[in-house]
């Protein structure tokens, strides 16, 4: 298992997507947050297996309906790298 850090950028905040990504993580039983960033983007990161990757990234591209997604960049973070404290999956502010 290895903890992705995901950048997503497009129509991202104000459409529900915080909460539609939040329902996906909770309802697959994954671990990790999402939250909004600054510039507009969203950041979320979960704990993954291989094989999980794929279709979760499909997840985030999806994202609400009212969403429209431009792009999603991903990296492979360590414990060090950022806050990795979560219960479940979970919105952050």
């Amino acid at each position: 298992m290895e903890t992705y850090k995901f950048n997503v950028s497009g129509k991202v905040q104000g459409v529900f997507y915080r909460k539609t990504i939040q329902q996906m993580g909770a309802l697959g039983q994954l671990r990790g947050y999402v939250k909004n960033l600054p510039d507009g983007n969203v950041e979320v990161v979960a704990d993954l297996h291989d094989d999980q990757l794929k279709e979760f990234i499909m997840v985030l591209k999806n994202g609400s309906p009212a969403s429209k997604v431009e792009d999603v960049t991903y990296s492979i973070i360590t414990q060090s790298e950022d806050d990795l404290l979560y219960d479940g999956f979970e919105i952050r502010y």
